[in-house]
């Protein structure tokens, strides 16, 4: 990311047009969105060409990682062909980006195979998602408030973390959360979901954070709005 003024917006599983109209269309604003595209709701592959085309227009303004919904094995449901070519783009997704230094931002979690930033640039694209491992975990992994070791992320795993790589925060999606987001190892840690009344089944709130930098010297300010889910009457 750029050393200049800038404000990124960081988005979780998607209500994408809503997104865009509160807070603007790129390259007006920009954007990095965590994952989970596809498998859910009724227009996944009208969301991912958007997103697509909108990553080809300013590659410099928006910014797509890969969720756990970008593999082969949850996204096997429309034509062989058309199946095959999203696949292989979603193999060659990034895994994770640090936003102003200071904010680590992936879909899922952190991984006890994460010893430097070093081994994500070593995972090889295109890769199909691993049953274990760092890819998966980083995909997959869930942060739990009572964990006391590396098999539910404890809140001792973030805080060591974020001073190890000197960050600030710890950003992800993944997890539907009531009330849009929600902080985890005493604020070191954040679940962000964009997505409102997620599938019909959850009463969540819908968020996005702004993240505001100024550098130098740097500052960071994380704030969150939230989305009116709006019903249409018929």
């Amino acid at each position: 990311m750029s050393d200049e003024d800038v404000k990124q917006e960081l988005v979780g599983d998607v209500k994408l047009l809503r997104i865009f109209d509160r807070c603007g269309y790129p390259p007006a604003a920009n954007y990095l969105f965590l994952g989970d595209y596809v498998d859910r709701g009724k227009f996944s592959l009208e969301t991912i060409l958007l997103l697509f085309c909108y990553k080809l227009k300013y590659p410099l303004n928006f910014f797509i990682l890969r969720g756990n919904h970008e593999c082969a094995s949850v996204t096997e449901r429309c034509n062989l062909k058309i199946w095959k070519v999203f696949t292989d783009v979603f193999n060659t997704l990034p895994i994770a980006a640090i936003v102003a230094g200071k904010i680590f931002c992936v879909h899922g979690g952190l991984s006890p195979s994460l010893i430097s930033m070093d081994y994500i640039r070593a995972i090889p694209r295109p890769s199909e998602v691993p049953e274990f491992g760092l890819l998966n975990d980083l995909l997959w992994s869930d942060p739990s408030a009572t964990a006391v070791d590396w098999e539910d992320n404890d809140r001792g795993i973030v805080k060591e973390f974020t001073q190890k790589h000197n960050l600030d925060l710890v950003a992800r999606a993944h997890m539907v959360v009531e009330g849009g987001y929600e902080f985890f190892a005493d604020r070191q840690l954040v679940t962000v979901f964009s997505a409102p009344n997620y599938c019909g089944e959850f009463d969540n709130k819908e968020r996005l954070s702004l993240v505001m930098t100024s550098l130098p010297p740097l500052t960071l300010i994380s704030t969150f709005q939230q989305f009116k889910q709006r019903v249409i009457s018929h």
